[in-house]
């Protein structure tokens, strides 16, 4: 496979895991916090970490699935996606059926309560955990280190295809970040207009989104049959 074609191939994973409401609320506030440029700066650093490590380690044990020649990989890929589209889309409906009722608003998870008090350390500690561990990204990693681990690319092609995928992960929690660090508190009311949106329409963004992605998986798993 392409460079250009793996980098398609991880496109979608890419945007699912740019694309979580929760960990971008989680970064703006910190970014409205009292010790807003050291614990932001430290979750960006905790989340691009938490990807990068958890992609890197599923290609590794992709890349080691004893093959005698290229396409004896394909098949056990196909499986893995298939599998993970389906995990995808039960996330989706879960998530729609976790939406809260016209006229409610969500309650944001435990942990959000005492993120005005985080240290640098524990911010990036969080956003590993976000990153690395959250079943959402984890599946997106799974899937994207299966796609590079079998790809049967040269190993410069891989490394830059992980570097790609991990910036474009990356992207909206890099997005706000760098921009509060430079324009400052003149950000401040547009950071929160966006929380607001975002914790209101989680449910309905992370649904629509794992079901898309959940489908497009299934498809390219049958498609390396």
């Amino acid at each position: 496979m392409g460079f250009a074609a793996l980098v398609g191939e991880l496109l979608p994973q890419a945007v699912t895991i740019a694309i979580s409401p929760l960990p971008i609320i989680a970064a703006i506030l910190l970014l409205l916090s009292p010790r807003a440029r050291s614990v932001a700066s430290a979750f960006l650093v905790g989340w691009v970490l938490g990807i990068a490590v958890a992609v890197t380690v599923f290609t590794l044990v992709a890349s080691s699935i004893p093959a005698a020649d290229p396409d004896a990989a394909k098949p056990v890929a196909g499986v893995v996606k298939i599998v993970l589209g389906v995990l995808l889309g039960l996330l989706g409906v879960g998530q729609w059926r976790k939406r809260p009722a016209p006229g409610t608003t969500a309650a944001p998870p435990k942990w959000m309560g005492a993120i005005d008090s985080l240290r640098p350390v524990q911010a990036a500690g969080l956003a590993f955990l976000l990153a690395a561990v959250n079943p959402k990204n984890l599946m997106m990693a799974v899937a994207a280190g299966t796609t590079v681990g079998t790809a049967g690319a040269s190993a410069a092609a891989s490394t830059w295809a992980i570097v790609l995928f991990v910036v474009l992960a990356s992207l909206s929690i890099a997005i706000p970040v760098l921009g509060f660090l430079v324009a400052g508190d003149r950000v401040s009311g547009a950071l929160g207009t966006l929380r607001d949106w975002l914790t209101a329409n989680n449910a309905t963004i992370m649904t629509v989104l794992l079901l898309v992605i959940g489908v497009t998986t299934i498809g390219k798993g049958i498609a390396a049959f």
